[in-house]
Parts: structure tokens; C-alpha cells; sequence
């Protein structure tokens, strides 16, 4: 894998809370939460379509 160029740019700033659990995602300069599995218990995917991410995929199990 070739060498990546970061742009940095000091007005694309975003702060997150460390204390909640969470899955991000930062696509066009926008950063989006990735929505949990409804049960607490699943899996999260992300497809990625020409270096960027394009979906998400979410799949929960049933505790009994």
C-alpha cells in the first residue's frame, strides 16, 4: 500500500464524547455515528466502495 497523504485543515474539528461507546465513521468531512445493535448484542459492517465508506450493515442476536 502506497504512503497516504493526511490533509489537515484547522477548522475540521469535531469533538466525541470518550465516555459513551461508540462506532464512527468520517466520510466527506462529516463524522456519523453508526447506529448499535438494538439488543446490545451484533455485529456492525462497514462497506467501502472506492476509499470510501458507503453502508452499513447491523445484524443483532437474541440473548435468552
Amino acid at each position: 500500500m502506497g504512503e497516504r497523504q493526511l490533509q489537515t485543515d484547522p477548522d475540521m474539528i469535531a469533538e466525541i464524547d470518550l465516555n459513551e461507546n461508540a462506532v464512527y465513521v468520517v466520510c466527506q468531512g462529516r463524522l456519523q455515528a453508526v447506529d448499535p445493535p438494538p439488543t446490545g448484542y451484533g455485529r456492525q459492517e462497514v462497506f467501502w466502495q472506492n476509499g470510501e465508506p458507503k453502508l452499513a450493515e447491523i445484524s443483532y442476536k437474541q440473548k435468552f
